[in-house]
């Protein structure tokens, strides 16, 4: 829908119009993003002023907390879940333990793993076949 330029009333200040060059211009300047940006934003939330807005602060935060374990967003238990192979409640057990930085809790996934090997392996007794072997050697 093209915009009304002579309309200036306050139902379209609060509006992105993207086919007008000079309203993407404003808006790109105003949120400091690109124009190829601003548009994927409002494709995304509707072209209110205050939805773009918050869709890209949003988005800014979630770029500064990329090497953070968000245990409430579905996505990320599943990501981090695969990424460490491990079941989402061990993750949840790990992140509740450790706290949500990624690095910590991937040591402390490592470090139980290395334990419950290291458990496992010390379990294993020798069985009657390896008892026979080994008096048969010393004989």
């Amino acid at each position: 829908m093209a915009d009304n330029t002579k309309k200036r009333g306050g139902a379209d200040r609060g509006l992105i119009a993207l086919s007008e060059p000079y309203e993407v211009a404003y808006w790109s300047k105003k949120f400091k993003i690109t124009p190829a940006r601003l548009k994927a934003a409002v494709k995304k939330v509707g072209h209110s002023a205050k939805d773009v807005d918050a869709y890209i602060k949003l988005q800014k935060h979630k770029a500064s907390d990329r090497a953070r374990i968000a245990v409430s967003q579905p996505y990320e238990v599943s990501y981090w879940s695969k990424k460490f192979k491990v079941t989402p409640a061990r993750l949840k057990a790990a992140v509740a333990a450790v706290g949500h930085s990624s690095k910590a809790v991937g040591a402390h996934l490592a470090k139980r793993k290395a334990a419950k090997k290291a458990k496992k392996s010390a379990r294993k007794t020798p069985g009657k076949t390896t008892k026979k072997r080994a008096k048969k050697k010393a004989a």
